[in-house]
């Protein structure tokens, strides 16, 4: 497992537009009605990372124990389908109907978006406030396949608290840690 680092793009950016197809309901899914939204989790993950993996119980608990107030959740996979066609739409509505995930599971099959947001590996995690801009980019929490730290979503779920009752997060945030994201161009 190669780590590569989130690129921890500019706090304050506002949040890219788009529109991507659900993975499990196969309708189109447009970013515009994520605004006005308290809080917005922007998340790039793919089925097969063993990063995503060690971590995407604590991703559905997230999105549960917060969605009530108010927070937004959107899982983006942006993986090229030529390299790891394991990770494609059929695939993603398996894993999200076995999860039970609430939040739409989108493909991003030319990888615009995942440019466009400055994503870089799985899990890639971006933090929206009610205006739109970026509040948070950063890890989950210390945890990392193997090093045998709990996963609590600590840090994200820190984050998420103070965008929800209208604060900034912590400055100091550290970079999240995972697969590189498998990009069509093998940049």
């Amino acid at each position: 497992m190669a780590l590569t680092p989130s690129t921890m793009q500019p706090l304050g950016s506002p949040m890219p537009t788009f529109t991507l197809d659900d993975a499990v309901t196969g309708a189109p899914f447009d970013s515009a009605t994520l605004a006005g939204a308290p809080a917005t989790l922007v998340m790039f993950i793919c089925n097969h990372c063993p990063f995503v993996i060690h971590v995407r119980d604590q991703l559905t608990a997230i999105d549960a124990d917060l969605r009530a107030r108010g927070l937004r959740t959107v899982a983006i996979n942006a993986n090229s389908l030529r390299t790891h066609p394991q990770d494609g739409p059929p695939a993603m509505k398996q894993l999200a109907t076995t999860l039970g995930w609430a939040f739409p599971f989108l493909f991003d099959a030319t990888q615009d978006v995942a440019r466009a947001f400055g994503a870089a590996c799985t899990p890639d995690f971006f933090l929206y406030d009610a205006s739109g801009r970026l509040a948070y980019r950063g890890q989950l929490d210390d945890s990392r396949p193997g090093n045998g730290v709990p996963v609590t979503g600590a840090d994200l779920r820190a984050a998420i608290e103070a965008v929800l009752a209208g604060d900034a997060p912590a400055a100091e945030q550290r970079p999240s840690m995972g697969c590189n994201i498998k990009w069509d161009d093998a940049r």
